[in-house]
Formats: structure tokens, sequence, C-alpha cells
């Protein structure tokens, strides 16, 4: 398991957008603009997205998945994981809320219940990291 090196940290506080690439069920790419998130102690990437969306269904049909964002701040610094997802529920809510937090600066995310289905935490355990900058 590679570790995402401790100088790209500080991407996981800003408003750093990543790009998530999963499989479409032929196999084709399939990339989504998402907000991003780290939890350092179980050194995984977290995305968060609702049941029944693309991301959701091509990675419930094959977890490998390809993370890669930019420093808003530093075009040229970027971080780039490849990996496997696991899905869950658990703690899907209030994380969402954490990320509406740090993006929109608000305390909830505000269109809990509009959505196509319930709210799903994508964990990203990275298997390969290339970064520059």
């Amino acid at each position: 398991m590679a570790r995402i090196p401790s100088d790209f940290h500080d991407l996981f506080e800003k408003r750093t957008f990543a790009h998530v690439a999963t499989l479409l069920p032929d196999s084709a790419p399939q990339t989504t603009p998402v907000w991003v998130d780290y939890d350092s102690d179980a050194n995984d990437l977290l995305v968060n997205t609702a049941r029944g969306r693309r991301k959701e269904k091509n990675l419930r049909q094959d977890p490998r998945v390809a993370v890669s964002m930019t420093d808003p701040d530093d075009g040229y610094r970027y971080l780039a994981v490849r990996g496997t997802a696991e899905l869950t529920t658990d703690g899907a809510v209030e994380h969402i809320d954490e990320l509406a937090a740090r993006y929109m600066g608000v305390d909830e995310y505000p269109h809990h219940g509009e959505e196509d289905g319930e709210r799903v935490l994508v964990r990203i355990t990275p298997e390969s990291i290339t970064h520059t900058g």
C-alpha cells in the first residue's frame, strides 16, 4: 500500500477538486469532478456520492479507481492515486456535511433529501501514487 506523502496533506485542507476515473460496464473510462478528503489514520482518500450515481454503480461493478487533483494555489503541483474503492453508507451523511463546510462554508450539506439515493462514502486505498511540485 502506498502512502500519501505528508507534504501533500494540505491538499485535503483546501478546496481542492479531484477527478475520479471509474470504468463503465463496457470498460470505457468515465471521469467525474468531486470534492475530496483524506483519512490519514487509514491512509484512504474519501469521496462522497449518492446511491445510483454513475460512479457509484461503476465502483460496485469494478472497484478499481484513479483520482487526480491539482493544487488550487499551484497548477503545477498535483497528486494522482490509483487504488481500490470500498463503498459504505456508514458515516456518509456526516462526511458530506464536513465536506460542505470546507467547500461551501456551511454547517450542513444543503441538498439532503434531494439526491436520487442515500449518501455513500467511497474509501479509496492507494496502491500507486504519483506527484510533482
